[in-house]
């Protein structure tokens, strides 16, 4: 089996800071669920996959897997490699413990947005894909989105009004961003959100920017963006 994600990245990464920074980002994506220690992903006390030493080359690493809870069995290898103007995970060999349809459904849906998340704040915010989105108007958009889904839930829903607001306004701007990453806002200030690289987000991406909104609308800073790897451009 081989699996492969991969990112646009405008400079070479070393093997050896790939192998020291890559799985950092997996606790922030997961909230802390997920940790890597001692050549382990761990999910509190279960080891979901162990690795053996990493070995390293000029631009990439590679870990072999040797076991946990998620391999069938000993084999295959984790590789991340950093050349060409991508960065580029790819797992080889591998053979997961749950049935291949349940697998492709499932473990393989989490991994892919797991291991892009991670590929993406390793490229890191800049150069930007294109021209930031002024802030005003980004202001303008999400006071289009809001009042959007405001009138919505005062036609739709006769009680707990503000409860509706809120589910609508997460539905909507999930389905939007995760989709073409433009909201009715987005559309109307000519501004798109986008992966740091420029490639639409994934739902992982959505979900954490998401979740990070109500902490940036209190420190009036893009914290969402930065958790999730973001960036809202002139579309």
């Amino acid at each position: 089996m081989t699996v492969e994600d991969s990112v646009l990245a405008p400079r070479p990464v070393s093997g050896e800071w790939l192998g020291g920074h890559f799985f950092k980002g997996i606790s922030d994506a997961t909230f802390g669920l997920v940790q890597f220690r001692f050549e382990t992903l761990w999910l509190g006390p279960l080891r979901l996959l162990v690795f053996g030493d990493p070995v390293v080359a000029d631009n990439e690493v590679s870990w072999p897997i040797e076991g946990g809870l998620l391999a069938a069995a000993p084999g295959g290898y984790f590789t991340i490699r950093g050349d060409g103007g991508r960065l580029t995970a790819r797992i080889t060999g591998y053979r997961p413990s749950l049935p291949p349809r349940l697998y492709e459904l499932t473990q393989l849906q989490v991994h892919h947005g797991l291991v892009r998340q991670e590929l993406l704040w390793i490229r890191g915010r800049s150069p930007a894909a294109r021209v930031p989105a002024d802030t005003i108007r980004r202001g303008l958009a999400a006071g289009i989105d809001i009042g959007l889904c405001a009138a919505v839930a005062l036609v739709f829903a006769r009680r707990r009004r503000l409860t509706a607001v809120l589910g609508i306004a997460a539905g909507y701007h999930l389905t939007c961003w995760a989709t073409s990453g433009r909201t009715v806002g987005g559309f109307a200030m000519g501004q798109r959100v986008v992966a740091v690289d420029g490639t639409k987000p994934s739902l992982v991406q959505a979900v954490l920017r998401m979740l990070a909104l109500p902490l940036a609308a209190v420190k009036l800073r893009a914290i969402h963006d930065e958790l999730a790897a973001t960036d809202v451009l002139e579309d």
